[in-house]
């Protein structure tokens, strides 16, 4: 089974969450989503494959929150208005194996797609 690990490679959880997926065997396309961006349409699929709610997937501590603070992220497609326009806000790192995704906060959290498949 393949994971594709939405990465930041300076962010210590996203390093935890890689380590973690490799220690158990998995093989893992790593996207650096800072470098290559999601796209709206990657970001609807991936937001319907998520375990969480949308607003969960923006980093609001971001000083680009600030730009986009007023929307008030009320659905989808401002979450989704607000990452394209500023990738840095999505949450990392997120895990997706094709069929469910998980946000690694906890790192942890990532192994949750490997039991979901046994």
């Amino acid at each position: 089974m393949a994971i594709t690990l939405y990465h930041n490679p300076r962010c210590s959880k996203s390093r935890q969450a890689l380590a973690l997926l490799e220690e158990h065997g998995v093989e893992v396309a790593v996207r650096r989503y800072l470098d290559e961006p999601l796209n709206e349409e990657e970001l609807r699929d991936l937001m319907g494959r998520l375990d969480a709610d949308g607003e969960r997937l923006v980093r609001t501590q971001e000083p680009e929150w600030q730009e986009v603070e007023d929307t008030n992220l009320q659905d989808q497609e401002q979450v989704i208005a607000a990452i394209v326009r500023h990738p840095k806000l999505m949450e990392r790192p997120i895990a997706d194996d094709g069929k469910r995704a998980v946000i690694g906060r906890p790192p942890e959290d990532v192994l949750a797609l490997l039991h979901a498949n046994d």
